[in-house]
């Protein structure tokens, strides 16, 4: 029996708490909180939203449903910022991540935004292949940026989000 396949759709406000579940899972140390969710989803949504936040959902051949996944950016001008993104262990190599980002840079793309920004762990090296492949190269560093365990951030930058989404889609298809 093979794993329900995710499907990505928006993130509303009843998926906050599944999402801060698979948080805590995924991140303890630096969890986000229940109104960092909040306040994103509030400028998620109609003609002046500045964000995007998608959840990945299975439904089992039962009905019960799960979100296995999570991500969301936010737009400012023409630059966008990978707010968070997270998969659950049981998702890793299935290319859940690589769904979820490129969901965020189609979003990155219709906001008009020419380039992306992210930090992600020094010690994350998973995440960083993924942003590698998607085009997204080292800027600089943000020392001590996760608290409480105060590990530095490598900062990655993507320009041009609309041919990486293209390039992707083309070498995973």
């Amino acid at each position: 029996m093979t794993a329900p396949t995710a499907v990505l759709r928006e993130m509303r406000w009843w998926d906050i708490e599944p999402v801060l579940e698979l948080e805590h899972e995924l991140f303890p140390e630096d969890a986000w909180s229940a109104g960092m969710f909040w306040s994103e989803l509030a400028h998620a949504r109609g003609p002046r939203a500045t964000r995007r936040y998608v959840v990945a959902e299975t439904v089992s051949d039962g009905g019960s449903r799960r979100i296995v996944g999570y991500a969301g950016l936010a737009a400012a001008g023409d630059l966008a910022d990978v707010q968070t993104i997270a998969a659950a262990r049981d998702q890793w190599g299935t290319g859940l991540g690589a769904r979820l980002l490129t969901d965020l840079l189609r979003a990155a793309t219709a906001f008009e935004c020419a380039e992306v920004l992210l930090e992600v762990r020094v010690d994350n090296t998973r995440a960083q292949k993924l942003y590698e492949r998607f085009g997204f190269e080292p800027i600089g560093f943000r020392r001590g940026y996760y608290q409480p365990g105060n590990v530095d951030a490598l900062v990655m930058r993507l320009t041009d989000p609309a041919q990486a989404t293209t390039e992707s889609t083309e070498s995973n298809g």
